[in-house]
């Protein structure tokens, strides 16, 4: 979704000399590669939007992975990006050479650019764990973002790995149509309790002839979710953050009725540690006589099923693994070379930094869309990306007029940036002591830690003394 926006913003200022490298044989990224059941996007769907190409006719207040992926492509078509993209094309090398940028491909075309944008988002590379015996499974098992739809599941016995996102929408989507599932927990989720209203034909006619109520509505749920989850989040004593806590523990306790399986949902942690699970059915699916939690750790994986470690082996005709991505690796496994033969990964050697999650110092004319230390969590992407792009074309429009051939941010304005962020990442409420992907090798949020607001300002334009131009 990011790179179809950069297509489109760079069309609108002027920049028609452009090309999109997609390694998918199609448009859509995580939405082109998660078809599971039940995916869905947790962030509601007038927000996670495009500002300028809002959607009358969203079916519910949160939409499914097909319909999301459909008005994608639509935008995409409205907007003629398809014209700029190569499809089944995976950039494995950019190489800053004479001022310009050599880029090579996995179909083995070689182009020239001035500028790049790395539009690779953070949920495409599956995290796949190293499962003792797991070759040997005489069943289907596959990711969960990769999903095998030639596999029957209905009436068949399930094991699904891991309790995100991801996981709880296949057990509400799952359970009602399997022999039996056994959810394998490793650590228990918050779950934020949401209703999905549909959408009337009423609501839709009137989004369509009254497109000024779809843009309010859009910047109310941009408001809310601003001051009521993404702030309160960078505010562990905020009380904001209260009524989180206090909604998602009372929805455990009035939603579960066995006091047993409440206390194995129940997590150790305070709630919006890690995301927050949004969802109106799971506690409902997984309290079917068909579902088991499983909290016991697994020993191994036989060709029958999934060996525990009390000794109980769980026999499975499928087992998905919901065990999220490496999102670490953003551009990777891509090689990017900067300055003087400087390769990108030797500088990420230790943990992916970026300054204002945009630009990297001695990589220049390179810019990230959601890149490391992004705001993440329970809200649209989709904004994100929109205000980076907003920034990194006011760079870029400084190497058309002119005023410099190559910019990259210096040295010291990336460390004082990081240190700046490191020390306010010790506010929020990701390190009040649980194990999550937000955290790096450190221990320390990889997250931007302070206000929307304060990210829509630093957006708006950036501080030109913070860069170095040739």
């Amino acid at each position: 979704m990011s790179g179809i926006l950069s297509s489109i913003k760079l069309e609108q200022a002027g920049f028609s000399d452009h090309v999109i490298y997609e390694k998918a044989p199609a448009l859509g990224g995580t939405w082109h590669y998660n078809t599971y059941p039940g995916v869905a996007c947790d962030v509601p769907s007038h927000l996670y939007s495009y500002s300028f190409a809002p959607n009358p006719s969203w079916s519910r207040v949160f939409s499914g992975g097909s319909e999301i992926l459909a008005y994608i492509e639509r935008v995409a078509r409205d907007y003629r990006v398809e014209q700029k993209v190569r499809f089944s094309e995976e950039v494995t090398q950019c190489a800053w050479t004479g001022g310009r940028w050599q880029i090579e491909t996995s179909s083995g075309r070689r182009d020239v650019a001035d500028v790049v944008i790395a539009a690779t988002g953070v949920t495409h590379h599956p995290n796949v764990p190293n499962l003792p015996g797991l070759p040997r499974f005489k069943g289907a098992a596959f990711h969960s973002a990769q999903w095998d739809h030639s596999v029957p599941i209905d009436g068949r016995r399930i094991g699904i790995i891991g309790t995100g996102s991801t996981a709880t929408q296949l057990v509400a989507a799952l359970a009602s149509r399997v022999s039996s599932l056994a959810l394998f927990q490793r650590t228990a989720q918050w779950v934020m309790p949401q209703e999905n209203t549909e959408y009337s034909s009423e609501d839709r006619e009137r989004f369509e002839r009254q497109p000024e109520r779809m843009r309010g509505l859009r910047n109310e749920l941009a408001r809310r979710f601003a001051e009521n989850f993404s702030d309160a989040v960078v505010d562990v004593d905020s009380p904001q953050l209260k009524v989180i806590e206090d909604l998602c523990r009372a929805n455990l306790e009035r939603s579960v009725s066995d006091a047993s399986l409440r206390d194995k949902l129940r997590p150790d942690y305070r709630p919006a540690c890690k995301r927050l699970i949004i969802s109106p059915d799971f506690y409902q699916a997984v309290q079917r006589a068909n579902v088991d939690v499983v909290i016991e750790g697994i020993e191994v994986v036989e060709p029958r099923g999934v060996r525990t470690r009390d000794g109980e082996l769980h026999e499975l005709d499928v087992l998905v693994l919901a065990t999220g991505f490496r999102t670490d690796r953003f551009v990777r496994p891509t090689a990017v070379i900067g300055r003087n033969g400087l390769e990108l990964s030797d500088l990420w050697s230790k943990r992916p930094s970026a300054y204002y999650s945009v630009a990297i110092p001695q990589i220049p004319n390179f810019f990230l869309l959601n890149g490391p230390n992004s705001p993440v969590g329970n809200f649209s992407l989709i904004e994100v990306a929109e205000l980076q792009m907003d920034y990194i074309l006011q760079l870029v429009e400084l190497l058309r007029t002119g005023q410099c051939r190559a910019l990259a941010p210096s040295e010291s304005a990336a460390t004082d940036f990081e240190q700046a962020r490191s020390a306010a990442t010790q506010r929020t409420v990701w390190t009040t002591g649980c194990r999550s992907w937000y955290l790096d090798d450190r221990g320390i949020p990889a997250s931007w830690p302070w206000t929307m607001a304060r990210f829509r300002a630093e957006m708006r334009a950036p501080d030109l003394s913070a860069f170095e131009r040739e």
